[in-house]
């Protein structure tokens, strides 16, 4: 969505953003939502809304696949010229339009976390024979560490 926005440079006003849109992105499982508001005062154009979609995505433990709601808020501050060019508190705005699915796809993929689990108790996948631990238990025996082989020959002779 392109939102012109020379009107709210040169005047004070407000624009209600109520819409969605689908990615191209296969991570997104459902259209994105944006729900805001842009509003313009003394010549400063600040840009509220939150963010709703669904991601599809492998759990960091089991690689089950799972989709995962995401809710992102976002505010910026929107510029149509920057004194400093390497200021990042603002959004330069070229042209005075703005490609608001640009910017809201980019607030998603920073906010995204390091790693998703299918659930915060996530036993995850045994090392060894590859069980989902989730669902029940290995029988396969861990190797002994070849430091400690020693000691486990003992205690296999007292047995």
């Amino acid at each position: 969505m392109n939102i012109e926005l020379r009107r709210f440079f040169e005047d004070d006003g407000t624009l209600d953003i109520d819409y969605q849109f689908t990615s191209e992105d296969e991570l997104f499982a459902s259209p994105v939502t944006v729900k805001g508001r842009i509003k313009s005062a003394n010549s400063i154009v600040a840009l509220n809304a939150d963010v709703e979609c669904s991601v599809s995505v492998q759990c960091a433990k089991c690689a089950k696949d799972i989709v995962k709601k995401l809710s992102v808020p976002m505010e910026h501050l929107l510029v149509s010229q920057l004194n400093d060019e390497d200021n990042d508190d603002f959004i330069l705005v070229e042209n005075m339009v703005l490609n608001l699915d640009e910017l809201v796809l980019e607030d998603v993929y920073l906010s995204l976390p390091a790693r998703f689990l299918c659930k915060d108790a996530c036993k995850g996948l045994c090392p060894y024979c590859g069980t989902d631990l989730n669902e029940g238990t290995c029988n396969c025996k861990k190797p002994v560490d070849p430091r400690l082989a020693a000691l486990q020959q003992l205690l296999d002779s007292n047995e």
